[in-house]
């Protein structure tokens, strides 16, 4: 069985999670951008959507980093941050 499709996990943050309201689609795409290529979410978002603080987030995956592909995260420089 292949990885979730994009559209199933989209669905899943669209119902409540943790009896807080529904996520929609749209709140969910509109976070999405890309950069380098790629789509990505940023960091502040994605805590959003998980109901927690940034800074916890990137906790966690700092200590589970070998749970993630190599290429899961990077950090934008200057100009691509500004853009």
């Amino acid at each position: 069985m292949g990885p979730p499709s994009f559209n199933l996990i989209l669905r899943f943050y669209a119902n409540r999670v943790n009896d807080k309201p529904a996520i929609t689609e749209e709140t969910i795409t509109s976070k999405i951008y890309v950069i380098r290529g790629q789509k990505v979410m940023m960091d502040r978002d994605l805590a959003e959507l998980y109901q927690v603080e940034t800074k916890q987030l990137k906790r966690q995956v700092r200590r589970n980093i070998d749970r993630f592909p190599e290429d899961f995260m990077f950090e934008l420089d200057k100009e691509e941050f500004q853009n």
